[in-house]
């Protein structure tokens, strides 16, 4: 074999070699990255909330009868004292034939009581003059030595029983009186002038117990009303608070103070506010997933001026985001970026090609962003949603953005 064939099959040799080096050796892993930055942290509680007037006053009818129909609609301004309606008290009702008879029957018996009694009366009176009479005989003897003193106070004792008898019947003739009264206006005679029914009091006039706007107005239309029906809600819209549903794990981070952001509230911008207290009391709600939670209600304040929120009313809609937490200066990853370890978190950081283990403390997590508290510095590149095959040391390369 000739120098020079055998100088090509070395060559060929070795191409091979290189060849078969080149396609088994290991390939770079394509992976995803982001970069490590510093600026402010803030950790929110966000929920759906609602707002409501602070103080809710139900206007109701003080007295059963006819309510008019209301001077006032929903949304007008009144002042405290503001007459909202009107109610005529409720007139007595039709008698039937029977009733009727039967009233008028009583009449005619409590005015024989009446005329008994009046009998009475006068027949006390004349046991009452007998009695006096009798004692002024008895005292013109006794005093001439013809009578003697147990006949004298035998006398006076008669006197001051007839004084009492004449006081039980002028007692009997008050009650037949009432009683004929009360008989007349079952019957519908008004002080015995005739058959009818009584007119009707004055009306009693149902007014605005503060200053504010009618929020709600339960009888449009005028129609007979009982004693304590609801007729009126009256608020001042200037008084209203955000009432949100935290779970009873997150409301202990929202104390009172706490500054609240309002969001989706149907303007702009933004509102402003604060935790004014938590509701002591937790209560049980199902959630959307058909799982029992224990929540707790947390009244927020509205801080920023009237003027940004006078489109808002009781009962709206809203989004509120508490916030729990905020530093400054902190150093930020993402979130898929970083993940357990034995000894903590830690993340893959690119060093010279390669992926380099390096522990973390994780200070806090709010969506998609993570607060290190300590380890690479800002600018590094981290690897995100690191692969299972991915190991300390490995050659990685980076991955072209999607798109």
């Amino acid at each position: 074999m000739t120098p020079r064939r055998r100088w090509t099959l070395v060559a060929v040799g070795a191409a091979a070699v290189a060849a078969l080096a080149w396609a088994f050796a290991p390939r770079p892993l394509a992976v995803e990255v982001a970069t490590l930055t510093t600026g402010r942290f803030e950790v929110f509680i966000e929920e759906d909330g609602r707002t409501r007037l602070r103080d809710r006053f139900v206007v109701s009818s003080p007295l059963g009868g006819r309510l008019l129909r209301p001077a006032v609609r929903e949304g007008d301004a009144v002042a405290a004292g503001d007459v909202l309606a009107r109610i005529m008290p409720a007139a007595s009702p039709l008698l039937d034939d029977r009733s009727a008879r039967q009233s008028l029957t009583r009449v005619a018996a409590a005015q024989a009581q009446r005329a008994a009694a009046d009998a009475r009366l006068s027949r006390a009176g004349v046991a009452v003059e007998q009695a006096r009479a009798e004692l002024r005989r008895s005292e013109a003897l006794a005093s001439d030595g013809f009578l003697s003193p147990a006949h004298l106070e035998t006398a006076r004792l008669a006197l001051q029983a007839a004084e009492r008898a004449a006081d039980a019947a002028r007692q009997e003739r008050q009650v037949a009186e009432q009683t004929l009264q009360q008989s007349r206006i079952a019957a519908g005679i008004p002080g015995g002038m005739g058959a009818g029914r009584p007119a009707a009091g004055p009306d009693s006039l149902v007014r605005a117990p503060v200053t504010g706007q009618v929020l709600r107005v339960l009888h449009p239309s005028e129609g007979p009303v009982s004693a304590g029906t609801p007729l009126f809600e009256v608020g001042d819209l200037g008084s209203l608070e955000v009432v949100a549903e935290l779970l009873t794990t997150d409301a202990p981070r929202a104390v009172p103070g706490t500054p609240v952001r309002i969001e989706r509230w149907g303007g702009t911008p933004d509102l402003q506010g604060t935790v004014a207290r938590v509701e002591p009391a937790a209560f049980t709600k199902v959630s959307a997933l058909g799982v029992e939670e224990q929540r707790v209600l947390v009244v927020i304040a509205l801080t920023s001026p009237r003027t940004d929120w006078q489109a808002l009313g009781d009962g709206y809609r809203v989004a509120v985001r508490l916030q729990v937490q905020a530093v400054e200066g902190a150093r930020q990853v993402a979130s898929s970026a970083v993940f357990p370890v034995p000894s903590g978190h830690a993340v893959f950081v690119i060093d010279g090609g390669r992926a380099r283990q390096t522990a973390v403390t994780v200070g806090g997590r709010q969506g998609a962003v993570t607060w290190l508290k300590d380890g690479p510095p800002e600018g590094t590149e981290v690897i995100v949603y690191p692969p299972a095959s991915l190991r300390d040391g490995l050659r990685v390369r980076r991955s072209a953005p999607a798109g």
